[in-house]
Parts: structure tokens; C-alpha cells; sequence
């Protein structure tokens, strides 16, 4: 293995600059950034890649996680760690896709990126990359992160809670793995330890499935609406506080149910940005276990979404997703 770190370019804000209609991808980024890389001292040695057609990350697709995965397999056993550049936008959604995609994972992959494009005055670009790379060096860690601002998160624990702050990503329900100042402090405690490489690059359908939050007003033929679609196999529940939902709406429970029925899985999360849901808590919620929704526990919306995903693009039975859903993976639930 060497010592060298792989950094792919996806796309994002860090490599965009200045047009008559606002930013957009810059051309040549791979040469602007290397100019600013090159001869900063203590940095590893590092190669860099970019996907052919830059990503902006409000049009990411639960294919270009595939292609992204795919670029670091196949480079896996040359280098020593990784730093995805990506937009901020979706960061959290790939960052945890890759999670659930290289499990088992022996050497760190770091997601960063920037709230202001690396050519613009005050841009926070080179800060944020510099640690990353200096992280994705020395950490022994098998890790899929986030490290932005001042802090180096589990990426599956992740959300963007801010569009204007350098600190720009949270970690509600779990210790960030790493905490930079004029020291760097790894929390020994916090990273996974390696396990055997399990590895997918699955072909996933983008509409299979769906996010549905629950509000004041929501109907039964809303969830109808939503759950009749053929091509939906997976739905994630954004429910009140501990996993409420309102059950004096006529119809409302039956209506999951017949989703539930249909072989769609269901996964309540609540909308709550920190705690879990605990599925009967409230007789309301307790409703939800007998129709065979699946608790959510502590995990991101980001994290749920993407779990869901990866578990329908590899497994055919509801039974087998449900379960593994259940389960935690690689620290993405408490």
C-alpha cells in the first residue's frame, strides 16, 4: 500500500467560480487546485482524479453514489486513505451511501468541500481540504467522514444544518470522531474498526424509494397517492417526536398498512433532529409495530434513506431488508 492519498473530485462549490448567472463548474479545476496544493509543506504525497462530467450536487442521483464507490474500489489497495471533494448540498446523503457501500472498509475515506469556491476571497476551501488530507494520511480508521469546518464527523451520523456557516454539518445523536485546533484530537473511541471487506456497487433504481413527512392535514389517500406507485419498494416515515403519527385521520394507519402489505417497507424516523424513535412510547406509535414498521432508532434522514437503498438494491424480500434495517451496520444508529 502507498503512503499516497487519492483525492477524487466530484464536483461541488469548491471547484466552481464566478458566471453571469451565478456559479457553475469551473474548467481545468484539477490544475487551479494543484497550483494551490502544490509545495505546502507536511501534506502527503497525493494523486488527483476527476469524474468526467462534475457532479452539482443538487442534481446528485442514487446512481452517481455507484460511480463514485467505483472510482475508490478500483483504486482501493494503492493508496493509504481518501478525500472526496463534493458539494454540500447532498455531501451527507453520499457520505453515508458510501458507508453502507464499503463496509468493512481498512483505511479512511473523507467527504469535504466548501461553502465558498476555492478562488473566491475568504474561501474556506483550502482549510477544510488541508486537514482532510492530513486525516485521510495518518487516521488507521475504516471511517466513510465528513470533516468540515473545525470537526471530522461519521459521515452516516452527518447533516448540513447551516447554508451560510464554515461549521456547516452536525452530528446530533453521536461524538465527532475527530475535533481539530491548533492540535488534532482523534477520539480513539469513536472510529470503527476494520472488518473484512464487504464491498457493493449495487444498480440502484432512484425511485424506489421515497421520503413522506408527516404534518397536520395529511391524508390517507396522500399516502395512497405516494405508496401506489409500482416502482416505490421503500419508504421513510418523517414522524412526530418519538414516532408519532395522528391516528383520529380516517384511514391514515390503514393506508400504511396496505403499503406494508404490498411489500413496500416502511421505516419511521422522526423529524426531531436529535433523540430516537421509540416505537411505543404512545399507544399512537405502538399501532406502527403491529403493522410491521420499522423503527428508525437514532439514524439521519441522510442515513435512513440511504440504508434503505443499499439494503433494496441488494436483497429482493422485504423480510431480509426489514430485518437488516434493524440492525446497525457500521455505527450509523446507536
Amino acid at each position: 500500500m502507498s503512503a499516497r492519498v487519492l483525492v477524487l473530485h466530484t464536483g461541488g462549490t469548491i471547484g466552481m467560480e464566478r458566471g453571469t448567472d451565478g456559479y457553475r463548474p469551473m474548467p481545468c479545476f484539477g490544475a487551479v487546485l494543484r497550483r494551490h496544493l502544490d509545495g505546502v509543506s507536511g501534506l502527503p504525497a497525493f494523486d488527483l482524479v476527476e469524474l468526467a462530467q462534475p457532479i452539482d450536487s443538487a442534481n446528485l442521483q442514487p446512481a452517481q453514489w455507484t460511480a463514485i464507490a467505483a472510482e475508490l474500489v478500483a483504486r482501493w489497495d494503492d493508496y493509504r486513505g481518501f478525500v472526496v471533494l463534493h458539494g454540500t448540498d447532498t455531501m451527507a446523503w453520499t457520505a453515508s451511501a458510501l458507508s453502507f457501500m464499503l463496509r468493512g472498509a481498512d483505511r479512511p475515506v473523507i467527504l469535504t468541500g466548501a461553502q465558498i469556491p476555492l478562488v473566491e476571497p475568504r474561501s474556506d476551501a483550502l482549510a477544510n481540504l488541508h486537514t482532510a488530507l492530513l486525516l485521510a494520511g495518518t487516521l488507521s480508521c475504516g471511517d466513510v467522514g465528513i470533516f468540515f469546518g473545525r470537526r471530522l464527523l461519521r459521515g452516516n451520523r452527518s447533516t448540513k444544518f447551516s447554508s451560510t456557516a464554515f461549521d456547516a454539518f452536525a452530528s446530533p445523536n453521536a461524538a465527532a470522531l475527530a475535533e481539530v485546533g491548533i492540535e488534532v484530537s482523534v477520539h480513539a473511541h469513536s472510529p470503527l474498526p476494520a472488518g473484512a471487506r464487504d464491498f457493493q456497487l449495487p444498480e440502484f433504481d432512484p425511485h424506489a424509494v421515497a421520503v413522506l413527512t408527516v404534518h397536520p392535514g395529511l391524508s390517507a389517500r396522500q399516502v395512497d397517492a405516494l405508496t401506489d406507485d409500482p416502482a416505490l419498494r421503500g419508504l421513510v416515515l418523517c414522524s412526530y417526536g418519538a414516532g408519532n403519527l395522528p391516528d383520529a385521520t380516517p384511514g391514515l394507519l390503514d393506508a400504511l398498512a396496505r403499503a406494508v402489505a404490498r411489500g413496500v417497507v416502511v421505516v419511521n424516523r422522526t423529524q426531531g433532529a436529535h433523540g430516537p424513535v421509540v416505537q411505543g412510547a404512545y399507544a399512537i406509535a405502538a399501532a406502527l409495530n403491529r403493522i410491521g414498521v420499522v423503527a428508525a432508532a437514532d439514524m439521519t434522514l441522510e442515513a435512513a434513506f440511504a440504508k434503505l437503498h443499499v439494503l433494496l438494491a441488494t436483497h429482493s424480500d422485504p423480510a431480509v431488508v426489514r430485518a437488516r434495517f434493524g440492525t446497525a451496520l457500521c455505527g450509523e444508529m446507536s
